[in-house]
Order: structure tokens, then C-alpha cells, then sequence
């Protein structure tokens, strides 16, 4: 999203934790270049419990566009730590939405809202109206923020949106993630720095994209001249099962040699088929996917084999 902003010619304000070093590392680049850092580029020390400080922050800043991305958005960690991710990924937003009120000078606030908001769902595929059955702690998070977001825009007339995104990827994904984490096998094991895979439930389906396109389609509702919700999605399932036959493919290895599951990274609860209808932003921001799933596994894949051979 930095990049994205920073290449339109913003100037872009971030929040990080003093402890949050892995985090900062993905914007390592950026912080390098002295043409960016501490002249287009700033960073400030908060956290999302701290109302006052990001208050402060936002006073001192006076941005004309937020977008408040933050929190713990692993939904099977949501199980082992509920409390924190409810806190982070509802009340904070409820926080910002207050801070956003109190503002003199009006802004524009994106909200990083999710396809786990439905959840079990009752239709396939999703849009902006299916009704909200979150199936984990992080998806009742989500479901109470986005429609807190609903009602800050009807109530008090705030440009606020929810980017309800379905899973988008990146090289730069955490390294607990499962795309990452085949990604990332299957570069180590054709380096022959590993020799398994570990997966959980190999049958669960997403609606996968690329990181690159979805942060187009939240910069696209901010600059729309009305607030709105919208669905961000490829529209296309596929199971755990064809990111792995995929990545492993890329490096000439076979699969089934190497990948056993491992009943300990399975949810609780497992959503229903996930799949988003985008026809709403394609229509009314012009916004589509650029990338096929093949070509993100490609992405993904190659990123840790040249990693690797930096190293080594």
C-alpha cells in the first residue's frame, strides 16, 4: 500500500509497535532510500489500544485518506488468542472511527474488512448483501468492525468503506500463512534445505489473488466520489491441495513425496466455500484482477528460491 501511495506522489504517514521489527523489514527498501524516508515517508510509534497517541497522531498529521489495515489477521490464531484479535481488530477500529469523527478536516477512511464476515455462507458466490456468519473469533471481529463502519457513514455522514477482500498474497505474506508456508517449502526443499511439508486440511478452497491488485481496488474506493462497500475477489476457488501440486511443479519435484498433513493445523471450524462475486467494483471503479492464480504461485515460489540463492 506504501508503495502504491509513495509511486502516486503522497506522502505516506505509518503507525508501527516499537516491536514490530519483522514488520518493517518488508519496508526495509523504502526506508533506505533517503529520496522516501523522513521526506515522503514517516513513521510514528503507536498502538492500536492507545486511543490518545493515535489521536495525536492523526491531529498532527491531518491525512485526507486512512487506511486502517492493521491487527492480527491470522483466523486460526484467532482460536488460541480470541480476546487480543477481538480487541485489535474491532475495538481499535472503533477507536479510529472516533478519532476520524472528532476530525475538523474531513477524511477518508478505509476499512480492511474480510471475506470471514461470511463465513459459513448461505450463498455462492458472496457480495456486499450476503448475510454475515462468521465461523471464528477473527471473523465476529471483522463482522462487528465492518458494520460499526456501516454505521459511522449513515449516522455521521463520514466517508467510510469496507474492503471486503477475500485472501490476497504476496511474497511478502507471514511466513504462518499457508501459501507462504508451500511457497516456502517447496523453494527449501529443491535447494535441499528441507525435505517436508507439514500442511493442514489440503481440501480447504480459497478465492486467492495478488496483493498488488487488491491495494489498487482500496486506493480505487477512496477516490470515488460517494462511500461505499465492496467485494474484492478473483472469483475463482482452489483448494490447498492445487497451490501445493502448483508449487511443486515449478521446481520439478513430486508432492505427494514430500507433503503429509498434519492434523494440527486444522481449524476449529472450517468456512463454507468462500468465493467472492466482484461484479460491483468492476463495474462501478473499473477495478480488476491483473494476475492468474498460476502466475501468483509462480511469484510466490520464485521470491523464496532467490532468497535462497542470495544466501547461499
Amino acid at each position: 500500500m506504501a508503495e502504491l501511495l509513495l509511486q502516486k506522489g503522497y506522502t505516506v504517514h505509518g503507525i508501527v509497535r516499537r516491536t514490530s521489527h519483522l514488520l518493517r523489514s518488508r519496508i526495509d527498501h523504502l526506508r533506505r532510500d533517503e529520496e522516501i524516508y523522513g521526506r515522503r515517508l514517516f513513521l510514528h510509534y503507536g498502538d492500536l489500544s492507545d486511543s490518545a497517541t493515535l489521536g495525536r497522531i492523526v491531529a498532527a498529521v491531518q491525512p485526507l485518506e486512512l487506511y486502517h489495515l492493521a491487527g492480527q489477521s491470522h483466523v486460526g490464531l484467532s482460536f488460541e488468542i480470541p480476546e487480543s484479535t477481538c480487541e485489535e481488530a474491532g475495538m481499535a477500529t472503533l477507536r479510529l472511527l472516533e478519532i476520524a469523527r472528532a476530525q475538523r478536516q474531513p477524511l477518508r477512511f478505509y476499512h480492511a474488512s474480510s471475506s470471514e464476515i461470511f463465513g459459513n455462507a448461505s450463498e455462492v458466490p458472496q457480495t456486499k448483501s450476503t448475510p454475515l456468519r462468521p465461523a471464528s473469533p477473527y471473523g465476529c471481529a471483522k463482522a462487528f468492525a465492518t458494520q460499526l463502519a456501516r454505521v459511522y457513514r449513515e449516522s455521521y455522514g463520514l466517508f467510510v468503506c469496507n474492503g471486503i477482500l477475500y485472501n490476497h498474497e504476496s511474497p511478502r505474506r507471514g511466513e504462518n500463512f499457508v501459501t507462504r508456508k508451500i511457497a516456502r517449502a517447496a523453494a527449501r526443499i529443491a535447494r535441499n534445505l528441507d525435505t517436508e511439508l507439514l500442511p493442514g486440511n489440503m481440501e480447504s478452497q480459497r478465492d486467492w489473488g495478488r496483493a498488488q491488485d487488491y491495494v489498487q481496488a482500496m486506493w480505487l474506493m477512496l477516490q470515488h466520489h460517494t462511500p461505499d462497500d465492496y467485494v474484492v475477489a478473483t472469483g475463482e476457488l482452489h483448494p490447498v491441495r492445487e497451490f501445493v501440486e502448483a508449487a511443486f511443479a515449478l521446481v520439478d519435484l513430486p508432492w505427494q513425496k514430500h507433503v503429509k498433513h498434519d492434523p494440527a493445523f486444522d481449524r476449529p471450524t472450517e468456512p463454507a466455500r468462500l468465493v467472492g462475486c466482484a461484479h460491483k467494483i468492476r463495474k462501478k471503479l473499473g477495478w480488476k484482477p491483473r494476475g492468474s492464480f498460476r502466475e501468483l504461485v509462480r511469484e510466490m515460489v520464485e521470491a523464496e528460491l532467490a532468497t535462497i540463492d542470495s544466501r547461499h
